[in-house]
Order: C-alpha cells, then sequence, then structure tokens
C-alpha cells in the first residue's frame, strides 16, 4: 500500500535565534522516505553487511611448504619400530607447517543496492519514529571552539548527535569544534550508511541533507517546503 500522507517536522536551529538562528519552521519531509514501515530484518542485513566489510582478515600461518628447513626425511620409513614421518615441516611435528591453517582472505559480502537504499530508508523512518531525527536550515557554526559547541548542544539536548551535512564538505568551523567533542561527530550525507543512522541514538539532518536523501531514495524528485509558524 502505498505511503502518501504528508509527513511534517518542526525543525530545530544549531545556532541560537539570539545569534542570527533560524525562526520557528516546520519542514515536510517525503513520507515514502521518511514514512517508511520499519524492517528489522532489512537492518540487519545492511549492518551485517557494513561490519564485514571492515574486517580486515589479517590472520596468516604458514604451510608445510613455507615453513624453513631441510626437506630430509627424518628417519628411515621401516626398521626403527616408530611411527613413519616425512620432512622437519610436517604439521604433526613441532615447529612445522599448519595445516588449513588461516591466510589473507576478504570478509566483505554483497548486498544488493536496493536493499541498501531500503535500509536507508527504514533506519531514517525509524529514527522519525523515534523523535531521534532533527531538521536545521543550515549546519554553519560561527566559530571553532569546542567549548561554545558543547554548551550549545547540552542546552539543546543533542548528546550522542551524528550532524549530516548535505554539502560536499562538513563546514569548516563545524567540523573543528566537533572534533574533540565526546559522542558528536559531523559527516557528509554522501557518507552516510546504514550502520551509522543505527548506532547514532540522534540524527540532525540539514536541509541539503534532507533534500539529497529524498533525490537518491524517494520515488520522484521533492523538494522539502519549510513554513513559518
Amino acid at each position: 500500500m502505498p505511503i502518501t500522507q504528508p509527513l511534517y517536522l518542526t525543525m530545530s536551529s544549531l545556532v541560537p535565534a539570539s545569534e542570527g538562528g533560524a525562526e520557528e519552521q516546520v519542514v515536510e519531509l517525503d513520507p515514502f522516505v521518511f514514512s517508511h514501515p520499519v524492517r528489522r530484518d532489512i537492518l540487519h542485513l545492511c549492518v551485517v553487511h557494513h561490519l564485514d566489510g571492515l574486517r580486515k582478515g589479517l590472520a596468516s600461518t604458514k604451510t608445510r611448504g613455507e615453513v624453513r628447513g631441510s626437506g630430509r626425511k627424518i628417519r628411515p620409513q621401516k626398521g626403527t619400530g616408530r611411527a613413519r614421518l616425512g620432512d622437519g615441516q610436517s604439521p604433526m611435528l613441532r615447529g612445522g607447517g599448519v595445516a588449513f591453517g588461516p591466510k589473507p582472505r576478504d570478509f566483505s559480502t554483497k548486498l544488493n543496492r536496493k536493499v541498501i537504499e531500503m535500509g536507508m530508508r527504514v533506519g531514517l523512518s525509524a529514527r522519525v519514529k523515534e523523535s531521534a531525527l532533527g531538521v536545521v536550515e543550515t549546519l554553519s557554526w560561527p566559530n571553532a571552539k569546542t567549548k561554545t559547541l558543547a554548551e550549545r548542544m547540552r542546552e539543546i539536548g543533542w548528546q550522542k548527535t551524528l550532524l549530516v551535512s548535505g554539502l560536499k564538505e562538513v563546514p569548516e568551523d563545524l567540523k573543528k569544534a566537533s572534533s574533540n567533542l565526546y559522542k558528536v561527530e559531523a559527516t557528509t550525507v554522501e557518507n552516510l550508511k546504514v550502520y551509522d543512522i543505527v548506532k547514532w541514538p540522534r540524527l540532525v539532518l540539514d536541509v541539503a541533507a534532507v533534500e539529497w536523501l529524498e533525490r537518491t531514495l524517494g520515488k520522484q524528485t521533492v523538494t522539502p517546503r519549510s513554513y513559518k509558524i
């Protein structure tokens, strides 16, 4: 059943109103992107796919052909009354090679692009249902002081928050101010992953990020409209 009911969200402001922050507004969001039915199985697939890609797989052991040593047979095949043995690199001997040991490998798995896109919709929609997604006009910050940003984030209750910018790069002052801030990070919407949406308790998008998500994940091009209250 198609989702057609409009979705409205009250916009927040990173910069205080006394310092030039925007007036209180409401933004209209694409319900196809931000009001999708929650699918825990899709989120699980996307998170596992992301974590598989992070595994380095560097464990390595030497086979009997790679262990240093002579290829001479340790003792005669018959006549000693003892078990038969080959060279000193045998996996049965101490210091020998390892049979069927690990080698460097790629743990990454494949997942269809449409499943990942659905995971993005599901994750964003879940954050909206939990009242853990905010939208601001812009993520520009007037200075690079971490203390000032920390006080503002504490004032508006945005601890443990991921700030997502729709620009090509995160605004420089915001990037510097948030780099030393505990449990606060800033990234671009193009680098946003389903894992990030699930991991962070709160997401804050600017209008440019919302436009990018609706353009990329929506059925058609939708421009978010904001209204003054």
